[in-house]
């Protein structure tokens, strides 16, 4: 009888420790998942940032060349 109760505490602790496993996982993947979502809105924005900062070295040469009409 008392190896019978060990037997299910044993199996409810690991039901349990497998939930936790399994939660982990899940939140693993999720991490993963918003990684790569920044990384991807980041690259983006020094995309757009490169370009911002060309158009104005492309301005500040042109402003430069034309000194007397600024």
């Amino acid at each position: 009888m008392i190896a019978r109760h060990v037997g299910t505490f044993a199996d409810s602790i690991q039901h349990k420790l497998d939930l936790v496993v399994e939660g982990h996982q899940m939140l693993s993947e999720k991490i993963d998942r918003v990684k790569t979502e920044l990384e991807d809105k980041i690259g983006c924005v020094k995309t757009k940032l490169d370009a911002v900062a060309a158009d104005l070295s492309a301005h500040h040469a042109d402003t430069e060349v034309h000194k007397t009409v600024y």
